[in-house]
């Protein structure tokens, strides 16, 4: 007789999987969000409410949408879309950086509905995408290193701590390099707590305000990156597995549940790719119509971090910037490398990406619209010319 599924032996894979789901959702990506609610402009309270709003959002869409399609489901943020907030949103009204958010929101749901991303992508060379992503995380890699100049004991010792931590425990490097830059810290007394305890993080209505530039310049790449790089990974992850999800209700409902928290930060939900793939295998449970509890676990575990936003948001105030752009730059540092790769393999479209991968990199700015959309047109534009067409 098989045994009963409320068998502690049966069980505890479940909830390992589910809460390491979350844990290397969080260790890997946390700082980065930090870094772009930090640069719209929000004050440490407000982050401290992003960062509860994001976990209650991704709890309750893992939660749900597993309960409902009886698949690993798991929600996540865009970490390449937070990426390249934090490059593009500093001198926004924070107003405008909310009226972002909405609208881009608004596009995903509007996509998942009528199948426009679909569409999109079929225009917008796979190449294309992957260099404009390249663009946006290269500062990220830069910036992995320059801390070595100001505290090379503390940004030396997480590189190596994430090197040797690649071959062995490749699922715990940037958790590992985040311990031992923490010890590090603690070592020379560069971590500052606030003397005030931590309270429970109420998220703030922030009022959107919609700027054409600023929704052109960074609404329409931070959307394009998110569906790219984010959503499809997070579909194609489950239909490896063998799955067959209902792609745009999955969109639809992320979407939607980002676009009603957006005004509170709840700057994006997807579909997760990389902290999904930690449920589905046979570890977690021989079962693959079982594995579903695995990611619904997760969602519990997220809601227990959506309370604690405002502690989360108090550590990373607290850590040197060193240690927090060191993390952030470890973290992407294989998002990086998989876009460059995917953005030159192509010779037909090496020319076009190459233009798109500089020119979003530039950080430059015209008519007010950022260097993602100007890098993306001139790709497009590099392509016509060439008369290179299709996904690349």
């Amino acid at each position: 007789m098989q045994p009963s599924l409320t068998r502690p032996a049966r069980v505890f894979p479940l909830v390992m999987s589910g809460f390491v789901a979350v844990l290397i959702g969080y260790s890997s990506s946390a700082a980065i969000i930090y870094q772009a609610a930090e640069a719209a402009g929000a004050t440490p309270a407000q982050i401290g409410g992003w960062l509860s709003m994001l976990g209650i959002a991704m709890g309750i869409t893992s939660l749900g949408l597993s309960l409902w399609t009886r698949m690993p489901v798991l929600a996540a943020w865009s970490t390449p879309g937070a990426a390249l907030l934090a490059t593009s949103v500093q001198g926004l009204p924070l107003n405008d950086v909310i009226g972002i958010f909405v609208a881009t929101n608004a596009l995903i749901v509007v996509s998942g509905i009528t199948g426009l991303f679909a569409r999109l992508m079929r225009i917008i060379p796979a190449s294309l995408a992957a260099a404009m992503l390249a663009g946006i995380l290269l500062r990220f890699g830069l910036n992995t290193f320059t801390g070595l100049e100001v505290n090379a004991a503390l940004c030396g010792s997480m590189i190596l701590t994430w090197l040797l931590s690649r071959r062995r425990l490749p699922r715990f490097a940037i958790l590992l390099a985040l311990l031992v830059g923490i010890l590090v810290a603690l070592g020379q007394h560069a971590i500052h707590l606030p003397a005030q305890a931590p309270a429970l993080s109420t998220p703030e209505f922030i009022l959107p305000h919609f700027n054409l530039a600023a929704l052109l310049g960074v609404g329409v790449p931070y959307f394009l990156v998110t569906m790219a790089s984010q959503n499809a990974p997070g579909i194609a992850t489950l239909q490896a597995h063998g799955y067959q999800p209902p792609v745009s209700a999955l969109t639809s409902w992320t979407g939607f549940v980002a676009l009603l928290l957006s005004p509170f930060g709840g700057f994006s939900v997807c579909v997760a790719a990389i902290s999904a793939a930690v449920c589905m295998g046979d570890e977690v449970d021989p079962n693959p119509a079982r594995r579903w509890m695995a990611t619904a676990i997760a969602g519990v575990f997220y809601l227990l971090t959506g309370f604690t936003g405002a502690l989360l948001a108090l550590l990373l105030n607290a850590l040197p910037p060193v240690l927090i752009a060191t993390l952030a730059g470890l973290a992407l540092l294989g998002t990086l490398a998989t876009s460059l790769q995917r953005a030159l393999e192509d010779s037909a479209h090496r020319d076009s990406a190459l233009i798109a991968f500089l020119l979003t990199a530039s950080g430059i700015s015209l008519l007010g619209v950022g260097s993602a959309f100007w890098g993306l047109a001139a790709g497009l534009l590099v392509q016509q010319l060439s008369g290179t067409r299709g996904r690349g």
